[in-house]
């Protein structure tokens, strides 16, 4: 749970009172529920005013340790930057929301093609890092994204979905997906990182006031066959007998191994959302506690429409102000109005033409790189960007 929220005691407490008989419903709903919850639809007062294309953001609301990696001057180095990097963008995707909103709130659902663009600035050197969004899939609902920051050399392209159940109170979230990290290096050499996504789990449920924690292991694997492993379930350390102590909320270990080797040459451990440390040395690894820097967009009259921002400028509007009844009408008629748009293609023997993603049946890098430390599954699909996207300097 994040250090800044403890649920409510009584169950329901988190609800406000004209939304406690849906909130109900929609608690049974869950728990009768047998397969994919993503298809479930929530009460208005849990929706989060941002859509899911806006999130891979989160991946570089920390642009200074983004770019930091391409000053590494050596594999291993480069390797604890990516997982400094890493670390740090986990606090802005899994519990920003709960500060920001007052507890985790389900992100609007995207539409087939919906686009989110933006930048990060150069400031001092960093170089611009510039991001595409697309909703790539809505059954299931998928998201690609590609950012880069090309005077570093960097370019992170990934996608991700996600399988939820539920199981003993909690909703379990499979993260599908995966994204690869290139930096480009001298002499025209390129250095791949793949990175693994943890699973997420969400408590609170049944007050009302979700919040999210990380589970399982996760991974970095480089090219260099350097290895960076993310255990989210660590316990900080035993006592006697043997039995784990300190456990805490947002707690992590990481190990990081060099090419051939099971050992360990560095370790990491901590709060995610908070500071971690050098497990050998003592000093500071990761700290979050400093404010984030929000992704720059365009002004919302120069967007297309079917730009996030623009898109659901109105449910946003209708969620942020209380009008639940205003959130949920301008909901149903974008929702309406893809259906229609989905039969009208069904009609005409069309599909959906991808804006700027290219889907991949299997990505040889995920099974190239998957294989050195047996990736479970041991192939993925993938989008691949098609640098269709033009980023002029901003002003």
């Amino acid at each position: 749970m994040s250090g800044s929220q403890t649920p409510s005691e009584m169950p329901g407490e988190g609800v406000p009172a004209a939304q406690k008989s849906s909130w109900t419903s929609f608690v049974k709903s869950i728990v009768s529920f047998s397969g994919d919850l993503s298809s479930l639809t929530a009460p208005p007062f849990i929706l989060s005013p941002i859509s899911l294309t806006e999130f891979p953001a989160y991946w570089c609301e920390r642009p200074g340790l983004f770019a930091a990696i391409a000053d590494a001057k050596d594999e291993k180095e480069r390797s604890i930057a990516v997982l400094k990097w890493f670390i740090s963008t986990l606090k802005g995707q899994y519990t920003s929301r709960n500060e920001k909103l007052g507890s985790e709130k389900k992100p609007l659902n995207p539409v087939l093609g919906e686009l989110f663009y933006g930048y990060w600035p150069d400031i001092d050197g960093r170089g611009q890092t510039n991001l595409v969004v697309e909703q790539v899939s809505h059954h299931p609902p998928i998201t690609a994204y590609y950012i880069s920051n090309p005077s570093k050399g960097l370019a992170l392209q990934g996608h991700s979905a996600q399988k939820t159940s539920f199981s003993s109170g909690s909703i379990v979230v499979k993260q599908i997906g995966h994204a690869v990290l290139t930096v480009d290096l001298p002499g025209g050499v390129k250095e791949e990182f793949l990175i693994t996504l943890p699973r997420l789990r969400i408590d609170g449920i049944w007050y009302g006031s979700p919040y999210i924690e990380l589970t399982g292991i996760s991974y970095i694997q480089s090219s260099s066959g350097w290895l960076s492993t993310i255990d989210y379930e660590a316990k900080e350390g035993r006592g006697y007998f043997g039995f784990s102590i300190g456990a805490k909320s947002h707690f992590f270990k990481a190990t990081l191994t060099p090419p051939g080797s099971s050992t360990p040459v560095k370790k990491y451990e901590g709060l995610w959302h908070e500071t971690s440390k050098d497990s050998d040395t003592g000093e500071i690894f990761t700290d979050v506690r400093t404010p984030k820097e929000e992704v720059t967009v365009g002004p919302l009259e120069q967007m297309q429409d079917f730009e996030s921002r623009k898109l659901w400028q109105h449910v946003a509007r209708g969620i942020r102000e209380g009008d639940y009844e205003l959130a949920s009408r301008e909901k149903s008629k974008i929702e309406n109005e893809q259906r229609q748009r989905r039969r009208d293609e069904q009609a005409a023997g069309t599909r959906w033409q991808l804006k700027h993603f290219e889907h991949i049946e299997s990505d040889p890098v995920y099974e190239r790189l998957g294989k050195l430390f047996n990736a479970n599954p041991p192939k993925e699909d993938t989008y691949v960007f098609m640098h269709n996207r033009d980023f002029a300097p901003k002003a």
